[in-house]
């Protein structure tokens, strides 16, 4: 089975023209995906030890961290099975997914798009949400 992250991948490519971009000199496989026009993130990939988030296992897991626009949103889906509090973010307003099955890639596409209108330039996200 192919690893989620290619999935993302080809999912903000298609949909964004996004490619990942590899920041982290001491972190090589932690993709970062960004607004090409401010450079600011929305989706950024970690492979963490399944501990890190409460899980059993020291095994790595992929988890995918998004910023939403509502910190009670993010409450609620962190009750929720396969979501987190941000890991190494901002936990008020990031979530970490985590990428191996638990959440539907429905789910996951759904949640990236909404990061990607939350951190979205002004008027990028006028067009975003239809000139509201």
């Amino acid at each position: 089975m192919e690893p989620l992250r290619n999935e993302i991948f080809r999912y903000v490519k298609s949909k964004y023209n996004v490619e990942p971009d590899y920041p982290f000199s001491t972190a090589p496989s932690y993709p970062v995906l960004r607004h090409g026009d401010t450079r600011k993130w929305f989706a950024l990939i970690m492979d963490i030890p399944r501990e890190k988030l409460g899980l059993k296992g020291a095994e790595p897991v992929d988890i995918v961290n998004v910023k939403l626009g509502d910190p009670m949103l993010v409450a609620m889906l962190v009750q929720q099975p396969g979501y987190f509090y941000g890991y190494h973010i901002a936990r008020s307003s990031w979530i970490s997914i985590l990428l191996d099955g638990t959440v539907p890639f429905a789910e996951i596409c759904q949640w990236i798009d909404e990061s990607y209108a939350v951190t979205a330039s002004k008027g990028k996200r006028k067009l975003i949400s239809g000139g509201k």
